[in-house]
């Protein structure tokens, strides 16, 4: 389904009209149930590969229960998830409605929210991204149960990727108000905001652009809103000059620019490259699921 999956050119203009594109099917719920069911062993620290996610921001026994569930970089500690979010389709797609010449991932999330768990704050994705250049990501956001507007699903402020550039928020996880920055920014440019829940069945999915405004409020629901997210980037980024992620610049090589496939891996080109090692990675086991 996935990999079969091509954008009209309806769908193409819908997305730069609005800041995102919702899917109502992208993956099968086969697919998506399969991917859920590696969560509890992820957020229990019993990685598959033995080697952690760069972030790892709720652990059992740590934090509190009423928080919103987040991974990033799930592909390197777990290969279930590593066969849904280094698809070369995914790379595809992002790449298209970018218009670059190729995608890699820059990183995933694996996003947990339990019923009761609280909001994540509205926020631009490109306002993270400035260590690399060109500093733009186009994101895949993957439903891996049945979302609704009181589940806590992903809200997009339609047209909201040309209001400029505005810098990170303060608080990412749990804010008192999880629209206060976008309340800000919409005054800011005399908008009133256009909210739209993203609702679809497992296997759905929403694409945003990189400076589209999104959060998502508590979970009012009796189930669990489990999402997996591929942030992309161009495959000709390179790491910025100047600006340093605190994480990520971790593997940067001294004296150079470019970014290594071992970490940044390249997913789809244009001319048909792919980083080599991805499908041994990946080892079929969510294609064999999907059967």
């Amino acid at each position: 389904m996935l990999d079969g999956f091509e954008l009209t050119q309806e769908q193409i203009a819908r997305f730069h009209e609005d800041g995102f594109l919702i899917v109502e099917r992208l993956i099968s719920p086969a697919e998506a149930e399969y991917v859920a069911a590696r969560f509890e062993d992820l957020f229990r620290g019993r990685f598959e590969t033995g080697l952690y996610p760069d972030e790892w921001n709720w652990q059992e026994g740590r934090d509190p229960p009423d928080r919103t569930r987040q991974i990033c970089n799930g592909w390197k500690s777990d290969r279930t998830v590593a066969s849904m979010v280094l698809r070369a389709a995914i790379g595809r797609l992002c790449a298209t409605l970018a218009g670059w010449p190729g995608a890699r991932l820059c990183q995933d999330n694996v996003i947990w929210k339990p019923p009761g768990a609280k909001p994540l704050g509205y926020h631009q994705d490109n306002s993270y991204a400035q260590w690399f250049v060109p500093g733009e990501m186009i994101t895949c956001w993957i439903a891996l149960d049945p979302t609704s507007a009181t589940g806590g699903t992903i809200e997009y402020v339609r047209g909201s990727h040309r209001w400029g550039r505005f810098p990170p928020i303060a608080q990412f996880h749990a804010p008192e108000d999880y629209r206060k920055e976008l309340a800000a920014a919409a005054a800011q440019v005399g908008r009133t905001p256009e909210i739209v829940p993203v609702e679809v069945p497992a296997g759905g999915c929403a694409f945003h652009h990189g400076w589209t405004w999104h959060g998502s409020d508590r979970n009012r629901s009796d189930r669990p809103r489990r999402s997996a997210v591929a942030h992309c980037m161009s495959s000709a980024a390179r790491f910025h000059p100047t600006n340093v992620s605190y994480i990520y610049n971790r593997y940067k090589r001294v004296g150079d620019d470019r970014m290594d496939e071992s970490f940044f891996p390249i997913l789809w080109t244009r001319d048909g490259y792919r980083t080599p090692w991805l499908d041994d990675h990946m080892n079929g086991s969510l294609t064999a699921a999907a059967v």
